[in-house]
């Protein structure tokens, strides 16, 4: 659900570029989505002064604090592919245990000495039901770690693209608006006269 939500977060943040860019009726730079709120802020700014451009320094301090903002949730997806890669693990070892000590069990209640010989294999079998269970867990507590880990990381793949294109389209956009300042008397002279 939080990669899902990574992916439909970016909606309002590109119907606000949107607006933005056409100027749509309705429009308030107030309204900024979260992410996007930085941008909001300089733009808004810049346009009360009648000009809407960035300079270069402006556009890569606005561009680095999107992709930290953007950073912060892979990091949460990250920590839950491995949550559960640990939690498989976990589960593994507890099924272990469980197993260990029942076979001890099964090993320690066994009477061979005093009883007929298929009596007390039906015992053994019997007693062997309890050491499967605990594999049984182990293996399931696995599977379902890993599994886990593979669907999360394939949705936060999937994330990661969405938001890498968003970012993407925002950094040829905001490049567009952009401004570079060319300090007098430092272009070079082409040869024209």
């Amino acid at each position: 659900f939080f990669n899902i939500r990574r992916i439909l977060r970016l909606a309002p943040e590109t119907r606000w570029i949107q607006a933005f860019r056409t100027n749509a009726p309705g429009f308030s730079m107030q309204d900024a989505p979260r992410l996007l709120a930085p941008i909001a802020a300089v733009l808004g700014e810049r346009q009360r002064r009648g000009r809407a451009a960035l300079s270069a320094l402006s556009l890569r301090h606005l561009l680095d604090s999107i992709s930290s903002r953007l950073d912060e949730n892979r990091d949460i997806a990250g920590y839950l592919r491995n949550l559960l890669i640990f939690l498989g693990l976990l589960g593994t070892f507890w099924g272990l245990i469980q197993a260990i000590a029942a076979i001890g069990g099964v090993i320690g209640g066994l009477t061979v000495g005093s009883g007929d010989f298929v009596e007390v294999f039906n015992e053994f079998k019997a007693g062997l039901l309890e050491p499967l269970s605990g594999m049984g867990t182990a293996f399931s507590a696995s599977l379902f770690g890993l599994a886990g880990s593979l669907v999360l990381g394939f949705l936060d793949l999937q994330a990661g693209q969405a938001e890498h294109n968003f970012y993407n389209d925002l950094e040829e956009w905001l490049s567009g608006i952009t401004r570079l300042a060319v300090p007098e008397g430092t272009l070079p002279d082409l040869g024209g006269g």
